[in-house]
């Protein structure tokens, strides 16, 4: 299943690789990513596959707590949600 991860927050050093590192131990595959500073704030988007053996739900609740370790705001939607929500 493909999946869209959000992450925001202001700019520091360790956010791509704190996240990035987290979904790898999660075995959550990053498909293509796309990160930039607006304004001050780092705001990064990835599309990423997950297992079928992995819990959807499990890897959201995992990534919410992570985040808030981090410091960051980190969102995980099922791609075809997210895709169903923009054809309406």
């Amino acid at each position: 299943m493909r999946a869209i991860v959000t992450v925001i927050r202001q700019d520091r050093t360790g956010i791509v690789a704190g996240v990035s590192t987290r979904l790898a131990e999660l075995d959550v595959n990053i498909i293509d990513i796309s990160q930039t500073i607006m304004d001050g704030f780092f705001t990064m988007n990835m599309v990423v596959e997950i297992e079928e053996t992995g819990s959807f739900s499990d890897i959201k609740a995992n990534l919410e707590a992570f985040g808030a370790t981090l410091k960051v705001d980190i969102k995980i939607m099922n791609e075809a949600i997210f895709e169903a929500m923009h054809q309406l």
